[in-house]
């Protein structure tokens, strides 16, 4: 235990305001992870196009927001500033710009600006109008200078987003069972991509080792491997055993015999998850399914399989090792495995669904115009 603490965390609040992590969390979610969110979004291709276009795209390029701004009744627009919002009864909040481009046959025709919604700004924050202004200052805008700021106004009331604890993301948890077939079970909460997935790993009497994720419900988890294109017995055996010797390898390394190569592998995956198509269209659905939705936070890419793989072959050698060597399990409740989300998390994960809502709204207008002909 450190001694002194108290000491330590006195000098941290010398320095630092209390509401200081919200305040820096709250410039990210505006800076970093706004522009983010449109990244991930990537091109937008609608299923019904122009009769005498061969490739439509919709592609949004660039985000940000601009200072807090009012358009009074004769629709003039100017700054607003905290204090006028809270004796107007008004929201302190700024406008989002999305600037959005068409492209014809891999030609772009045309590109705009366009105010997609307002966002409520943290006061004190990088965009509000009272970040670096002196105390003078301050009591000139009818603030008080002692104020940290770190909340919201909305139609004139002052609001805080109260933070979240939440279990760690992409971290292996590892129980014991009281109940169901499986003695032990590993979970893993995968986020990356904008998703979460949850991934569980389960051993069954006949010691044979399955994962379950998204639509894949207890597959033998050396199948996945091999289909990720880690495909020799000897070499998976050697990367989880390394030193030690686990019968249950061989157990699970015999479920999964007749798969020889990595396309038998993807080909039973398909079976397994129901996917029913021609050969070559089922092959190509069950890897995007495993580039998407496997361990997302690795990557979601083609170049990422065989990474996937060795992470996998990495969750049975920490099961295995708990389940017969008895290290010991995870403990949820210690705070090395739980995080604080802070506004800028919480803010995140709300304008990606909304942000979602917008996308879909914009292709079912632009689809329906088409289908009038205009």
């Amino acid at each position: 235990m450190v001694k002194d603490y108290k000491v330590l965390i006195e000098k941290y609040f010398d320095k630092y305001s209390f509401v200081e992590a919200n305040l820096k969390s709250f410039d990210n979610f505006v800076e970093v992870e706004l522009q983010g969110i449109i990244n991930e979004t990537g091109d937008i291709i609608p299923s019904v196009i122009p009769s005498d276009v061969q490739e439509f795209k919709i592609k949004v390029d660039k985000i940000w927001i601009e200072k807090p701004q009012i358009i009074e009744a004769d629709g003039s627009r100017r700054d607003i500033y905290p204090s006028e919002a809270r004796l107007r009864k008004l929201s302190y909040a700024a406008p989002i710009f999305l600037e959005i481009s068409a492209h014809i046959d891999g030609v772009q025709v045309e590109s705009f600006v366009s105010e997609i919604g307002r966002l409520p700004l943290m006061i004190k924050s990088k965009y509000c109008h009272l970040n670096g202004l002196k105390k003078e200052e301050l009591i000139e805008r009818g603030e008080d200078p002692d104020d940290p700021g770190g909340y919201f106004i909305l139609n004139g009331n002052e609001r805080v987003l109260v933070m979240v604890e939440d279990l760690a993301s992409n971290r292996l948890f590892i129980n014991k069972t009281s109940i169901g077939p499986s003695k032990y079970n590993a979970k893993i909460f995968s986020e990356g991509g904008g998703l979460r997935i949850p991934h569980l790993v389960e051993q069954m009497k006949d010691g044979v080792i399955y994962l379950s994720f998204t639509r894949f419900k207890r597959v033998p988890i050396i199948a996945i491997i091999k289909a990720l294109g880690f495909v020799k017995d000897q070499d998976i055996a050697n990367f989880i055993c390394e030193d030690r010797q686990y019968d249950d390898i061989f157990v699970n390394l015999y479920k999964c015999i007749d798969l020889k190569n990595e396309e038998d592998a993807v080909d039973f995956l398909a079976k397994q998850g129901g996917i029913t198509q021609t050969k070559e269209i089922k092959l190509e659905r069950t890897r995007e399914q495993l580039d998407r939705y496997l361990l997302p936070h690795i990557g979601t890419t083609k170049q990422d399989r065989i990474v996937k793989a060795y992470n996998l072959c990495k969750i049975v050698k920490r099961f295995l090792m708990v389940s017969k060597d008895g290290k010991s399990l995870s403990d949820k409740d210690h705070y090395i495995n739980k995080r604080v989300k802070l506004s800028g998390d919480l803010l995140t994960e709300l304008f990606r669904v909304n942000f979602r809502v917008l996308i879909n709204d914009m292709l079912y207008n632009f689809q329906r115009l088409v289908k009038r002909g205009k």
